[in-house]
């Protein structure tokens, strides 16, 4: 199994900096990734339920400059609210900027309120979502037209670049089996959330059950409480590498405090961490 970070980005008086720092921390201990969350204007103060104060996408780009191994990637990306022509050009981009360590994790979201401000479709958002990951893996494997959905069409004539030398990987995060459904039909990676391992194994076996054999299967979980020891962490942590998870993404709760989590919580697994 793959330990991965979800970085801290919840408070508006952090700087980028200090996320630089944190990613430069997660790769020299060994973690496979560092992910970041998306929300563009939640109806609350950015916090634990509603994180990503920095855009995603262009913090990515800025991290994939100061890092050379783990993968950055978003966990998850409220894809509905992009546009995805454009989506698709900055996926490549990144994935040229990082050689190839860009991961595309997306969700619908469930914020009705994010959707009605931005007049996008609530209702049918993930039927949008998928067409969309279906635009963005034709351009990115066919540099160009011709192509035609409900919702995109454009001939011969259309060229994209950059084409990715790989296309990029698509996570999809959720539980439902519609999200599962996803998975299977257009993903590469699969990202439950809030599961307790126990819940984890059954939502995996869903996606088995629905032709994912062939996705990857993580999930994300938290420390984010000093008052919990880190020995039970780790075995909780060893609970999730038990189920047979590719992949588990940590958040290590407010930034304070965060980095020493972190640094803690490796030197109690190092078997599970790259290089260690």
């Amino acid at each position: 199994m793959r330990l991965h970070v979800v970085l801290p980005d919840e408070s508006a008086s952090m700087p980028v900096s200090r996320l630089v720092e944190l990613a430069r921390e997660a790769e020299v201990l060994g973690f496979a990734g560092v992910w970041l969350p998306d929300h563009v204007l939640p109806p609350a103060e950015y916090g634990p339920v509603y994180g990503g104060v920095y855009e995603p996408l262009t913090t990515l780009a800025h991290l994939a400059a100061v890092t050379t191994r783990v993968a950055l990637g978003t966990s998850v990306l409220v894809l509905p609210l992009r546009e995805p022509l454009v989506l698709a050009k900055q996926a490549a981009t990144l994935a040229h900027l990082s050689e190839g360590r860009f991961v595309l994790g997306v969700g619908t979201g469930w914020e009705s309120y994010e959707f009605a401000a931005a007049g996008a479709d609530f209702a049918g958002r993930g039927a949008r979502t998928t067409a969309a990951l279906r635009l963005i893996r034709h351009l990115h494997t066919q540099g160009g037209g011709p192509y035609a959905d409900d919702h995109h069409a454009f001939d011969e004539r259309a060229v994209f670049r950059p084409v990715p030398a790989a296309p990029v990987p698509f996570l999809i995060g959720g539980n439902s089996d519609a999200a599962l459904r996803r998975a299977a039909r257009v993903g590469d990676m699969w990202q439950g959330v809030g599961l307790s391992p126990e819940e984890f194994v059954v939502r995996r076996d869903r996606l088995r059950e629905l032709g994912g054999e062939r996705v990857s299967a993580g999930a994300r979980d938290a420390w984010d409480d000093d008052a919990l020891p880190v020995e039970d962490v780790a075995r909780r942590v060893r609970d999730w590498d038990r189920t047979g998870a590719d992949d588990l993404a940590l958040h290590f709760g407010p930034v304070e405090g965060f980095g020493r989590r972190m640094r803690t919580l490796a030197a109690r697994v190092p078997e599970l961490l790259s290089g260690s």
